[in-house]
């Protein structure tokens, strides 16, 4: 998520738990065994892990070391990991993120020891779009050169983006929203709301996620190439929107399946038996970084 200071990118990060199914007895577990063997307390309620380290932390906090132990990436398995200000963690740290949300694993090595914990985890990610946060107001609060606002962009690899399935502007709220009372932002009768509330967008994620575990056994996200092939395959409309796309921002083969990959997704959340065109639309649409920033 890109947007200026106050515009709401770690609301959002931290209510996405809340839209994710109760972890399962044997995830309980999974989650529950990692924690101890970081030495912390388990904790209950079937609850997804959140985690959210500083933008400080070592890359060894966020993989796991010293006394071979899991790192912040293992202790949100499962669960959601989300790094604000994503370009202020060290690079090293950032490109250590880049095997793990392929394979799903962190492999820890210490002299002759090694250990290997699983991190199968939700990466989520905010950054401002500028140094000094505010490039697009119309206010004319950004004082950042060009210059300074691409070497902060591209502080974040390319390769780490293009592990990234979605990445979208956030826009502040507007002020008439921000000060408005709860009252008047009641829907009057015969009106159509424009959004839906957190229990009804959770319903959607459990229905999609069910509908994708008796389609293909698991989830999309942890789809094989082969499988991206067999189970996201696309009519000639979608193809040639797609072709043009990839033709356009010059995206790569992971870019590619990735987009497939979010693309049946969002069919999925729409009761879509086979992706259509607009599904196509959208996941290109989100992703913002590929798009020439000049």
């Amino acid at each position: 998520m890109i947007g200026p200071p106050g515009a709401g990118k770690t609301l959002l990060a931290q209510r996405l738990p809340g839209l994710l199914p109760p972890l399962s007895e044997p995830e309980t577990l999974e989650v529950a065994s990692l924690e101890s063997a970081a030495g912390r307390r388990p904790s209950l309620g079937g609850r997804r892990p959140f985690r959210s380290p500083q933008h400080t932390a070592s890359m060894a906090a966020l993989i796991g070391g010293g006394s071979l132990r899991p790192g912040e990436l293992s202790l949100s398995h499962l669960g959601v990991l989300f790094l604000d200000e994503l370009p202020e963690f060290p690079r090293n740290a950032l490109e250590a993120l880049r095997e793990p949300l392929e394979t799903g694993v962190v492999v820890v090595a210490r002299l002759k020891r090694t250990c290997e914990f699983p991190a199968r985890f939700q990466l989520v990610a905010a950054m401002n779009p500028c140094p000094c946060g505010y490039a697009g107001d119309r206010r004319g609060r950004c004082h950042c050169t060009a210059e300074q606002i691409i070497r902060y962009r591209n502080r974040i690899s390319g390769p780490l983006i293009d592990r990234i399935d979605i990445h979208i502007e956030i826009a502040p709220l507007p002020l008439e929203d921000l000060m408005a009372e709860a009252q008047e932002r009641v829907v009057p009768p015969g009106v159509a709301r424009t959004a839906e509330d957190s229990e009804a967008v959770a319903r959607r994620v459990a229905a999609a996620r069910n509908v994708q575990l008796q389609r293909q056994g698991k989830l999309n996200a942890r789809l094989s190439p082969d499988e991206v092939t067999r189970f996201c395959g696309l009519a000639k409309e979608p193809r040639a929107l797609l072709a043009a796309a990839i033709a356009r921002l010059g995206l790569s083969a992971r870019a590619y399946h990735r987009v497939l990959k979010v693309a049946r997704t969002c069919a999925d959340l729409s009761h879509a038996p086979e992706i259509r065109t607009v599904d196509v639309a959208e996941a290109v649409k989100l992703r913002t970084l590929d798009r020439p920033t000049c």
